[in-house]
């Protein structure tokens, strides 16, 4: 007989994560063909592609190879781009690979399923600001990370040359003070002062400026205000001019132009308010959100095919207090272990069990300076504020949970020994 297949599309944290479980308990024992569809080779942990851009990770250290992770945990792996889908045969359509010079590589395919699985994430949402697209960086994926480092290492280089100098300070300037804005600002510092102490610039710590903007009252507006305020302090204190309750409404080569009219000068400018789901997903005949999620039920159905599921950033799923899921790492983690239950669930034509999403807390990471969050205490509303070494310790850990859910116990165990000699082996910043 033929094994039904379950494609999986986009290998993000949650999709990464649903396929090797669902890898390692069908497609080993040949009760499911597994196959995971993604346009890039390689997966790295979205949370920390502040870090890649600013060099304080270096994404070839800790990029996990689909086609290798494949092999070993029971699924199969094809690369490209979903560009149709047809419900009624049951068929996806690939687009087709090109090389950098725009030759086809590997023409378009066709991939049937049995059940299809969308976790293709969420983009930067931009609003349709003028100058956004031309001017400012994104972080959406690890090539945008890569372009900004590369971007911030001439920059700094270029001002290690007085003349060639724009403005008095190296100003960069972050639209956007949510996790991914914060932590970049944060990071730049840090940045900075390697950069200096491996004498690749002249530049000091003192001489960088960033510019924070949120159009929010304050920073981290998703999260609890003891958040945001405590995040707000050590963020002045590392010297990040922090502009709340501003909207930008122009982006130029020069920097921002805020509703006020206030001009404020950038040598770096980067993107980071607001997501929205990729929005070739609301071309595909599916029911989506404003924001191109698709609306799916509780138990991450597609309200309109129930052989169609999706979640995480993609996901516009409901809740009990007819909320919606929020787009935070965590879901997408919480969601990858119910719908890893519901697939076997409906390949047995058992119930399937509705999602609900625990708020675990959250957690800010403010380069090596200081981390600040909080921790949900069980079922309860009630939250632990923490911060500083023991925030950090908590910061870590979301990052090893996840390498534990992709590659188990010994490896990860293997990997934190290797990453400690690293730190004494390499140099503490991507440098190249």
């Amino acid at each position: 007989m033929t094994l039904p297949r379950i494609v999986v599309v986009g290998g993000g944290a949650g999709g990464l994560e649903l396929v090797t479980r669902l890898g390692r308990k069908l497609g080993k024992r040949q009760r499911a063909e597994i196959v995971l569809v993604d346009r890039n080779p390689t997966h790295i942990w979205k949370p920390l592609l502040h870090e890649v851009a600013t060099g304080a990770l270096d994404s070839g250290l800790d990029e996990v190879s689909y086609q290798g992770h494949s092999k070993g945990n029971g699924y199969q792996f094809q690369r490209g781009t979903l560009s149709d889908i047809d419900r009624e045969a049951r068929r996806l359509t690939l687009a087709p690979i090109l090389d950098d010079d725009g030759s086809v590589v590997l023409p378009a395919r066709h991939l049937d399923y049995d059940y299809l699985v969308l976790a293709l994430g969420s983009v930067s949402n931009d609003f349709g600001t003028p100058g956004v697209a031309e001017h400012c960086h994104f972080l959406d994926c690890p090539q945008q990370a890569e372009a900004f480092r590369h971007d911030m290492l001439n920059t700094f280089l270029r001002y290690s040359a007085p003349e060639r100098r724009t403005h008095t300070k190296l100003t960069v300037g972050i639209i956007g003070a949510g996790a991914t804005g914060v932590e970049l600002a944060a990071e730049l510092y840090d940045a900075s002062k390697m950069l200096k102490s491996y004498g690749f610039t002249s530049i000091e710590a003192s001489q960088v400026q960033v510019h924070l903007v949120e159009a929010a009252p304050g920073v981290l507006p998703a999260l609890p205000a003891r958040i945001g305020k405590a995040v707000h302090k050590e963020l002045e204190k590392l010297g990040v001019h922090i502009h709340a309750d501003t909207r930008v409404t122009q982006v130029t080569e020069m920097g921002f132009i805020t509703a006020e009219g206030e001009k404020i000068e950038t040598d770096l400018s980067v993107w980071a308010a607001g997501i929205k789901a990729p929005p070739f997903l609301s071309e595909l005949g599916l029911s989506t959100e404003r924001n191109h999620q698709v609306k799916v039920h509780a138990t991450l159905q597609s309200i309109d095919d129930e052989r169609i599921f999706a979640f995480g950033d993609c996901a516009s799923c409901p809740q009990p207090d007819n909320k919606r899921v929020p787009p935070r790492a965590q879901a997408a983690h919480q969601q990858a272990g119910v719908l890893y239950r519901n697939l076997r669930a409906a390949l047995a034509d058992k119930p399937l069990k509705e999602f609900t999403f625990r708020d675990r807390g959250s957690l800010i990471s403010l380069a090596h300076f200081d981390a600040v969050g909080s921790l949900m205490r069980g079922a309860s509303a009630r939250s632990l504020f923490i911060e500083g070494r023991l925030a950090k310790l908590f910061y870590a850990s979301l990052y090893r949970m996840h390498q534990f859910a992709i590659h188990g116990a010994v490896k990860t165990g293997m990997t934190v020994v290797v990453d400690g000699l690293n730190r004494f082996l390499r140099p503490k910043m991507k440098l190249h």
